[in-house]
């Protein structure tokens, strides 16, 4: 047995929403020194092409709000034309707001929903025609602790990352038959721009690094071994499965 070449990602072809910054950023960067050509997608162009000058001539930006699912079909299309195939899609765009359920707005409940949830599936729908024609893949998905646990005033982001296991579920079984392995990873709070303001507040700070037996927020780099295992075919027999990369958060 080559247990090099079952972690070897090496020619491989990916496609990484939210890409631009994060724990996507920290992914496409892992993915990139690992010989990976990489398509990192993002709703703001100006940070997406400067992110790919960052990371260098294996990556590559296109814009798109995953929330439309016009705007994700062209882009797929367009990254499908780029690479030549499509060997791993990670799914690491997402919002990210709390407060009351009570004083939630339609707007802000749609918003968490149409990125999260719908952008997730918009990815896997139109990635996945692509992987099928070609009998094989890796999509990973972003989903969270939160997903696990009843976090106070974070309905709508638990909610969504709750259906991103789900959704991730549905799509395993349907799909293994096709080659295709469809997986997620769950994280903590990690130190990215997303949270930034909220970990830049005392209270929120405080209280996650309580709940957090590690005794800190991850750093996106890492997120990345998580990512290169599922990706890789050393995770050939992972079926549906949402790995947890939390520092003990769920433990206790």
């Amino acid at each position: 047995m080559d247990y090099a070449q079952m972690f070897s990602l090496e020619g491989k072809k990916a496609l990484i929403t939210g890409g631009a910054t994060g724990m996507g950023y920290a992914i496409a960067e892992g993915y990139a020194a690992l010989g990976v050509d990489v398509v990192i997608a993002s709703r703001n162009a100006e940070r997406g092409r400067q992110a790919a000058e960052r990371l260098g001539p294996r990556v590559s930006f296109l814009p798109c709000d995953v929330a439309d699912a016009a705007a994700v079909e062209a882009m797929v299309a367009a990254a499908h034309e780029r690479l030549g195939r499509i060997d791993i899609l990670v799914n690491a765009a997402g919002v990210f707001l709390t407060g009351p359920a009570e004083e939630l707005s339609d707007a802000e409940w749609d918003r968490v929903m149409s990125t999260n949830v719908s952008g997730t599936f918009y990815a896997c729908r139109a990635v996945g025609r692509i992987m099928i024609a070609q009998g094989s893949g890796k999509i990973i998905n972003f989903s969270s602790t939160d997903a696990y646990l009843g976090v106070p005033n974070q309905p709508a982001y638990c909610a969504s990352k709750g259906a991103v296991n789900q959704l991730t579920r549905v799509l395993a079984v349907d799909w293994i038959k096709h080659g295709i392995n469809v997986n997620a990873i769950a994280p903590c709070d990690f130190d990215t721009p997303m949270i930034e303001p909220y970990l830049n507040t005392d209270e929120y700070r405080t209280w996650i690094l309580d709940a957090l037996p590690v005794g800190r927020v991850g750093q996106p780099p890492e997120i990345v071994g998580a990512a290169v295992f599922l990706a890789s075919q050393a995770s050939s027999m992972v079926v549906g499965h949402t790995l947890i990369v939390d520092g003990g958060r769920t433990v206790i």
